[in-house]
C-alpha cells in the first residue's frame, strides 16, 4: 500500500509519495506552512470559487519519494531560514491559466471553470415568409402593445422577482404578430376564416 504524502486541498483525497499534484500559480496559494495541493485540475479549478485569482493557472508537478520528503522535513527542523515549499518541482508545466492572453502548451479548462456570465440579447424573431399561394396579409395595421402589460410584469416579478422596462413591450408584440400571422396563413390553408387553437404555434418545451 502506498505510504500518503498530503491529502487534497479540495477533495481531500490521498496523494502518494511520488504521485503527479497540481498547485495553483499564484503565490498567496504557495506558502510555505500550508501550500495548497490537488490531485486533480478538476479540483484546482474548484478552488477558483473561493478566490479572487486574476489571473490563474494549474502548475503540474511531482510529490516527492519518502525519503526526499523526511530530508525536507529535517532540514525545516535544523535551519531557522525559510524553507523552500516542499511541493515545489524542479520543472512546472503551465497546464492552462484562466486568461484571455494566448500561451504555449495551454490547455483551456473544464466547462464547470467558466464563471463568467455572458449575456445574449435576442432580436425579434421575422415573420415566417408566407408560402407560394398563402394569404396576402394586410400591411395597413396599427402597431399597438398586444399584451397586458401589468399582467407581464407581475408574471416576471413572479417567476424571478425581475422588474421589466417597458421598452421591452413593442418587441414581444412583434412576436405575437408573428405568431397571429402564422396562424391565420395555417387557417387559411385549411379553408377556414377561423383561427383554431390548432392554428397557432406551439411553444418550446421548458
Amino acid at each position: 500500500m502506498a505510504e500518503i504524502w498530503k491529502k487534497c486541498t479540495e477533495c481531500r483525497i490521498d496523494i502518494v509519495f511520488g504521485a503527479t499534484y497540481y498547485q495553483c500559480s499564484v503565490s498567496t496559494c504557495n506558502r510555505t506552512r500550508m501550500p495548497l495541493v490537488f490531485c486533480s485540475v478538476i479540483c484546482w479549478d474548484s478552488h477558483l470559487s473561493t478566490v479572487r485569482h486574476r489571473d490563474a493557472g494549474a502548475i503540474e508537478a511531482k510529490a516527492p519519494s519518502k525519503s526526499q520528503w523526511e530530508q525536507e522535513l529535517a532540514g525545516e527542523t535544523a535551519s531557522p531560514a525559510p524553507a523552500r515549499p516542499a511541493s515545489t518541482p524542479d520543472s512546472v508545466q503551465p497546464v492552462h491559466r484562466r486568461s484571455d492572453e494566448t500561451r504555449p502548451n495551454l490547455i483551456p479548462p473544464p466547462p464547470a471553470a467558466a464563471t463568467e456570465r455572458r449575456v445574449v440579447v435576442a432580436t425579434p424573431a421575422p415573420a415566417p415568409a408566407a408560402a407560394a399561394g398563402d394569404l396576402a396579409l394586410s400591411d395597413a395595421v396599427d402597431k399597438d402593445v398586444l399584451v397586458v402589460v401589468s399582467k407581464l410584469k407581475k408574471y416576471i416579478k413572479d417567476r424571478s422577482g425581475f422588474n421589466t422596462s417597458d421598452q421591452i413591450f413593442d418587441l414581444i408584440s412583434d412576436h405575437v404578430r408573428a405568431i397571429c400571422d402564422e396562424a391565420i396563413r395555417c387557417a387559411a390553408r385549411n379553408d377556414r376564416k377561423t383561427v383554431l387553437e390548432r392554428d397557432m404555434p406551439r411553444p418550446p418545451r421548458r
